[in-house]
């Protein structure tokens, strides 16, 4: 029986890649550095801003990371400002929800983005209080693929892993999901290929969010 779904934000919920992709570069110009597409963007987010922002500077020629410190600073003030450049829903997102929301299927929101700007994102694109539980970075809480926000959701829900899908985009999310020990869906709208996914053999694989219902209806 699945009791809840635990979703990843960005590339999975959301395409914030435009968003990402403004605030890193405005940063970078703020150290005399070019801009960089969203291909190599894609590859950089996943694991919070400091590391986005150790891997863009590193790239773009600072090495010893003369300006990591004051790149953060830039970035999180940037970023208040930007984070809902034309962010909007995958296709298939909205109506996903509001199948599971009708089964009475709890759903969450785990992300390594900064949790004011996860707020943000999640309050402006669906509204205040439609998730159950919604978790971004936070002093005190590991970042994923460390499992303890997984954790700290299913207590709240006082559901058991095996009661709980787990939906990402990234190498990142397939480690937190399958360390976790839930049932783990890969998404290939996001910001990572099928390949990548699928060397981590999480339970699915999809391509829209449709596709996951059958597996639902099967485990009422």
């Amino acid at each position: 029986m699945i009791r809840c779904c635990i979703f990843d934000l960005d590339g999975t919920l959301l395409n914030t890649l435009e968003a990402l992709t403004l605030t890193t570069n405005l940063v970078l110009e703020h150290f005399g550095y070019g801009p960089l597409d969203e291909t190599h963007i894609k590859q950089f987010v996943g694991d919070g801003y400091k590391l986005l922002m150790e891997r863009a500077l590193r790239f773009s020629g600072d090495e010893t990371l003369e300006h990591y410190e004051e790149s953060l600073e830039v970035y999180t003030e940037l970023f208040a400002k930007h984070c809902m450049y034309h962010v909007k829903p995958y296709d298939g997102i909205v109506e996903l929800l509001a199948e599971l929301k009708q089964r009475g299927i709890k759903i969450a929101v785990l992300s390594n983005k900064p949790h004011e700007r996860t707020v943000e994102n999640i309050e402006a694109m669906f509204g205040r209080g439609y998730f159950d539980s919604v978790a971004g970075e936070q002093p005190g809480i590991p970042k994923k693929p460390d499992p303890a926000g997984v954790w700290r959701i299913l207590e709240r829900f006082g559901a058991k892993p095996e009661e709980a899908l787990y939906f990402g985009d990234t190498n990142t999310d397939m480690k937190t999901g399958l360390g976790a020990g839930l049932h783990t869906v890969g998404v290939t709208w996001g910001f990572r290929d099928r390949a990548e996914l699928e060397s981590f053999q999480p339970e699915f694989v999809i391509d829209h969010p449709g596709e996951i219902m059958n597996y639902i209806s099967n485990h009422r």
